[in-house]
């Protein structure tokens, strides 16, 4: 269970939120919703260790967040895409994927294909579009074994049948247990979904 209590978040002089408190159990989705500027993004940077704000605040099993117990729990997808334009798309993901020591190119040209970039393996991402490129970041689901996936915009600059490819690893992700928090300003069919409002 991710546990989150009485967590506050202040930049500079805004008070984006105040005592936010909830918890997200396994199988669930949150779809975490807001206006520009609500602390969508710095929530989820809270919650995967990126920002180091009230981290007594949070944890998942009772482990703190920036503990090693916790950070092997979590994946976190940024809203933008930190790719190489001088590597192709699969070093691109060998390199995001590199911390998971388990993983050999093979998994790494399912994951691809899985997204729908299969023939894509050897372009440089330089000559992608905007959605390939998203979904060669977005490849990491197909790879990632942590239980709480915290998905900042994962649907930007996909196409109708890229958000139906992440939503449905999504829903499979949280049926065996895992869960996930996102945010999105597009609409979503995921089913069951639990809404937070910043």
């Amino acid at each position: 269970m991710l546990k989150i209590d009485n967590l506050s978040c202040q930049k500079g002089y805004n008070l984006l939120f105040n005592r936010l408190s909830f918890e997200v159990n396994p199988g669930d989705i949150l779809r975490i919703t807001g206006t520009n500027g609500s602390g969508k993004t710095s929530l989820l940077k809270i919650l995967s260790g990126l920002d180091a704000q009230e981290q007594s605040c949070v944890s998942l099993d009772s482990h703190a967040v920036k503990s090693e117990a916790y950070q092997e729990e979590i994946f976190y997808l940024g809203h933008l895409s930190a790719l190489s334009g001088e590597l192709s798309a699969l070093e691109n993901l060998e390199f995001l994927t590199g911390l998971n020591k388990s993983t050999n190119q093979i998994q790494l040209i399912k994951a691809l294909s899985n997204i729908g970039l299969k023939g894509y393996e050897d372009e440089y991402c330089a000559k992608l579009s905007a959605g390939q490129k998203r979904r060669v970041i977005l490849a990491g689901l197909f790879i990632s074994n942590a239980k709480v996936w915290l998905l900042d915009e994962p649907f930007t600059a996909l196409d109708p049948d890229g958000v139906a490819i992440i939503e449905r690893r999504i829903n499979k992700h949280c049926e065996q247990g895992g869960l996930c928090l996102f945010t999105t300003h597009q609409s979503s069919t995921l089913p069951n979904q639990k809404a937070l409002a910043l």
